[in-house]
């Protein structure tokens, strides 16, 4: 098994963040095997080195040690996005020699015409650019494109291990998708599927809230030729209004629950607690939480989290 944590340098860690890397962390120790940390820096605005620093810091002093990654290497180095360019390069050289690969030049006015999003916030594309483009037609202007990959008319079925059976069809669901930026940077949506690929990532633990794109990604996996692994989509962390923590909140970061007086085993086992993988309420040592948590009592209703900061520092 090899498993990965994956966050971006774009805040500090928050408790949202510590709850997928516990889960992914706990699934790899409880099966003896390999964890991963991967830094996903790939959106070069908003990343920051403060940030990955931080992040590199809070996650070793909640105890979640890495067995490949920053700091310590591995087999499948580098593990910064922003070191891997070349890799996503030569997907996207292999996407166009299948034919795949179009320019795009709707600019946001356009694309926010296209309907209802999808999930709250995604729009489905309805192919104007690749139609132009099967037609050799001119660019409109002098515009950059983006590139976008043109996904078949076809139905993809896979088994989430929280959510259970998915269906998903691409083209009517997600449409064709940005894999380069008009700027010239990789997206998300190739960057962490090559990543995943190339690194032979096994399992993958997030938020349910990517539920939606990861059909289009394991078509992706599947056309660059890399093996597909298994997804648990997990519950989020949401505050008592039902909004998903996000690192624009104050007071539930790693660094002012340390201010607080929490320590990190508090902190595990909160989220342990809350998560529903432990029975009693208390403060579990980490040897304690691999024995003792079952993923299997994971429920896939969202957690809510009010008032954290006091119910962490109250554990004994």
């Amino acid at each position: 098994m090899r498993g990965r944590f994956a966050p971006g340098p774009t805040g500090y860690l928050h408790l949202g963040n510590v709850w997928t890397a516990l889960l992914s962390w706990l699934q790899v120790r409880q099966q003896g095997g390999t964890w991963v940390l991967r830094l996903e820096d790939v959106d070069e605005q908003r990343s920051r080195a403060v940030f990955a620093r931080s992040i590199l810091r809070d996650i070793t002093w909640l105890g979640l040690t890495w067995d490949e990654g920053p700091r310590i290497g591995g087999p499948y180095a580098p593990y910064i996005q922003q070191q891997r360019y070349g890799l996503y390069m030569r997907a996207l050289q292999l996407l166009q020699r299948q034919g795949l690969l179009y320019p795009c030049y709707c600019n946001r006015a356009r694309l926010q015409t296209l309907g209802a999003p999808h999930a709250g916030e995604r729009h489905v594309y309805d192919g104007c650019c690749y139609k132009r483009f099967k037609k050799n037609m001119a660019p409109p202007g002098d515009k950059s494109p983006s590139r976008r990959v043109h996904v078949p008319p076809d139905t993809l079925v896979f088994a989430d291990l929280q959510y259970g059976r998915q269906e998903t069809a691409l083209r009517r669901d997600g449409g064709d998708f940005v894999v380069r930026r008009a700027d010239g940077l990789f997206t998300y949506a190739l960057a962490a599927v090559v990543d995943d690929g190339a690194m032979a990532i096994t399992h993958v633990v997030r938020g349910r809230d990517l539920l939606p794109v990861t059909a289009q990604q394991i078509w992706l996996l599947q056309v660059l030729g890399y093996d597909v692994p298994q997804y648990l989509h997990v519950p989020l962390l949401v505050d008592a209004g039902a909004h998903r923590l996000s690192k624009r909140q104050h007071g539930i970061t790693v660094a002012a629950l340390r201010d607080a007086g929490a320590d990190p085993c508090q902190i595990l086992s909160y989220l342990a607690w809350r998560g529903g993988l432990v029975r009693e309420k208390r403060r579990y040592t980490l040897a304690e939480l691999v024995q003792q948590s079952e993923l299997s009592r994971l429920s896939g209703e969202d957690i809510c989290v009010a008032a954290p900061e006091r119910e962490i520092c109250s554990l004994l």
